[in-house]
């Protein structure tokens, strides 16, 4: 499955350039002209690398990570800046960026710096956690069990509705787009592989009526959000 990166350049034909030479090395771009735009792509899709402008309009690159940074605490960001001065790169830093490539920069060093943080993310998400809590419900990904409160009584899944679950437990109350889900879970974006989605879907619906504050809603036209309580 390709990488999918946030690709955010004010700089139109520096954008296209980038986008176009990081696609041909095999890479998902997505890319926005503004941190506005940027941060309502973040909202709507899921992203493994964000490489981010520093002087940008409607949000700068600094607000923009720190927004970044609010629900999500793990994934890379990359400063791609003019600005070499060590205050700037400081201040880059203190919001939660985890490094900087000054332009010009050579789309070698930046593939390689990419993939650097990418092996990085993809071993972190490797040791990730196997058991979630949903509501009054307990999710053990490994043993492919959905355990009430008490422990006393649980549900058996399937190998795939536990993969799909993982993938919801891993992005709460977010709207998460069919063909990422599908993507991330099946491998592929794919109309057959869709509708075997709604049908697995159907049945985790029915394995939360259990507890009223789980709902796992369909967006029509978009995808799904799964709305789980947030403990305090």
């Amino acid at each position: 499955m390709k990488a999918r990166i946030l690709l955010v350049e004010d700089d139109e034909y520096i954008g296209a350039v980038t986008k176009k030479r990081l696609e041909e090395a095999g890479y998902d771009v997505v890319h926005s002209i503004d941190g506005q735009a940027a941060w309502e792509q973040f909202q709507l899709r899921t992203f493994d690398i964000c490489l981010l402008d520093v002087v940008m309009p409607k949000k700068d690159g600094l607000t923009l990570a720190q927004q970044i940074r609010t629900v999500n605490d793990h994934i890379p960001i990359l400063f791609l800046t003019s600005k070499n001065e060590k205050e700037d790169r400081i201040a880059g830093l203190r919001t939660g960026a985890d490094d900087y490539i000054s332009k010009p920069f050579s789309m070698q060093e930046l593939i390689l710096r990419i993939e650097v943080f990418l092996k990085r993310t993809r071993s972190q998400i490797a040791k990730r956690s196997t058991t979630f809590a949903i509501g009054k419900l307990m999710f053990d990904y490994e043993d492919l069990r959905l355990y009430n409160e008490s422990g006393e009584i649980s549900i058996s899944l399937t190998q795939k509705e536990a993969e799909l679950l993982r993938y919801l437990c891993e992005n709460p109350n977010k709207t998460l787009k069919r063909e990422d889900i599908l993507s991330h879970v099946w491998g592929k974006d794919d109309y057959f592989l869709g509708r075997s989605m709604d049908v697995f879907v159907t049945k985790l619906r029915k394995h939360f009526k259990s507890d009223p504050h789980v709902k796992l809603e369909t967006l029509h036209g978009v995808g799904f959000r799964f709305n789980i309580p947030v403990k305090s």
